[in-house]
């Protein structure tokens, strides 16, 4: 199920973060592809001293067989994965890949963010199971 909960999870790394996409958000606007950002986030979270790794690599199984993989954008802190977009709109099949990530990585919370509209557009996205 897709929805956002009442309750914030990882409140002081998840404002962090948001703080952080609005910042590189307000500096470079919406015009960039998403590796741009992906760049400018490294930095900026090199600067902040927020541990996270880039590009992490998860395997898919299906009765012990790697069958697949799958690239998170970022995962912070080993808690928080963040996908960020370069899109005009994000899409439903944009959640449900989130969403997946977080059921295979058995992570708790998400935010996805797209720098191409005029303000960032961000989405906490929280694993219920």
């Amino acid at each position: 199920m897709l929805r956002e909960s009442s309750k914030v999870i990882y409140p002081e790394l998840s404002y962090k973060i948001v703080g952080i996409l609005f910042k590189i958000h307000g500096e470079l606007g919406n015009r960039y592809p998403e590796k741009v950002y992906q760049k400018a986030l490294e930095k900026a979270f090199d600067k902040e001293g927020v541990k996270y790794r880039r590009e992490v690599y998860m395997p898919i199984t299906y009765e012990k067989e790697v069958v697949g993989k799958q690239y998170f954008d970022f995962v912070v802190d080993n808690k928080i994965v963040l996908e960020i977009k370069a899109v005009p709109r994000l899409r439903l099949t944009d959640f449900r890949q989130v969403l997946s990530y977080l059921k295979h990585a058995n992570l708790k919370l998400a935010i996805l963010a797209n720098f191409r509209t005029d303000s960032l557009r961000f989405s906490r996205i929280v694993n219920l199971r």
